[in-house]
């Protein structure tokens, strides 16, 4: 018997694009399924400034093929010289409606971003002052954390005391990756949300080291144990406002990912919803995924969900390509390990 699930066309609140040649390959597959995007900028050289972000938007719509429609927002690069007036003015303007924050260090084109936080609390302040939501890469850099643990420590060393000197500011926990995160997001109330990415949902270390090195499972954060990947589908299957979907889908060449020092990153634009559907189903909770994809992150971020519908339908196995071509060179698209009885009709 032939089943479909309707929902409002969602969103991914963390999306990597890239630009050029890149850009131009993968953006129809995010456009296909998604509304809007929240765009990350790290970029070589970053969006840092309002015009940074102005010019990357023109670029992006130059690149979106005939008869698709998307909406990119656009979000800043947080550094230690970003200037909170330039930040109020591309908030005013209504094209950016985040900043990033990144560690210095902590993950691709992650070098300009920040080492001494206290440097940037003028820019927290004034983020607070108007509303403007901060998307934490919440890991710490120190050699001595192992890198499973890099999670819970930014947690406690960095994240939680920026709320405490800030507690107007609105934070967005991106990839969450351990049950630290999901007990810490809960904690937040209002002000605090979380992204969690399909590739979290579905691997966790093991997928990456077992039975050889899988680089097309290397991401950063890095997947974790079982029991914190449980955690997280409990978490994206409650229905609980503070979780939304971020997919960090994270385009990089076969030759990048499966060299010497492998990229991090998994690109799962083009199966997301399949692969979601099928979580949420064998988690027994289709009835949640919309709030997940749809409805959630438009409520933290203060704007309105989409009017338009997607629908999925279950039936016989989808064939996905297992690359997206680009002129740089093919980019090997996610694969979850079991088969995707769910696909995007309408």
């Amino acid at each position: 018997m032939t089943q479909t699930l309707t929902l409002r066309r969602p969103d991914d609140w963390h999306l990597h694009l890239r630009d050029g040649e890149m850009l131009k390959a993968v953006l129809p597959e995010t456009a296909r399924h998604f509304g809007r995007g929240i765009i990350m900028p790290n970029l070589i050289p970053p969006v840092v400034t309002s015009e940074d972000a102005r010019a990357y938007h023109s670029r992006i719509m130059a690149a979106l093929p005939e008869g698709m429609t998307f909406d990119p927002l656009m979000v800043l690069y947080l550094t230690e010289g970003t200037d909170p007036e330039d930040v109020a003015r591309a908030h005013a303007s209504g094209l950016v409606k985040a900043v990033k924050l990144y560690p210095a260090g902590a993950t691709t084109n992650s070098n300009s971003g920040v080492r001494d936080f206290d440097k940037v609390a003028p820019v927290f302040e004034k983020m607070a002052d108007i509303g403007l939501p901060l998307c934490v890469h919440g890991e710490v850099t120190d050699a001595d954390i192992d890198i499973f643990d890099r999670e819970a420590v930014f947690i406690d060393r960095v994240l939680d005391p920026i709320r405490r000197a800030h507690p107007n500011l609105r934070v967005v926990m991106e990839h969450i990756t351990t049950k630290n995160g999901v007990d810490y997001a809960r904690s937040g109330g209002d002000t605090l949300g979380a992204t969690i990415t399909t590739h979290h949902l579905i691997i966790n270390r093991n997928h990456i080291l077992v039975g050889g090195i899988k680089p097309h499972y290397y991401c950063l954060p890095v997947a974790k144990r079982e029991e914190h990947r449980v955690a997280l589908v409990e978490a994206a299957t409650s229905g609980e406002a503070t979780f939304f979907l971020g997919t960090d889908s994270a385009p990089h060449t076969d030759p990048n990912k499966e060299s010497a020092c492998g990229c991090a990153g998994c690109f799962t634009a083009t199966n997301t919803m399949s692969c979601l559907a099928e979580v949420f189903e064998t988690a027994r909770a289709l009835d949640k995924l919309e709030a997940f994809a749809s409805l959630n992150g438009p409520a933290f971020y203060g704007l309105p969900v989409n009017d338009s519908t997607l629908t999925l339908t279950k039936g016989d196995p989808v064939a996905y390509p297992t690359h997206i071509d680009s002129a740089e060179g093919p980019v090997t698209v996610f694969d979850p390990g079991f088969p995707l009885h769910w696909s995007v009709t309408a």
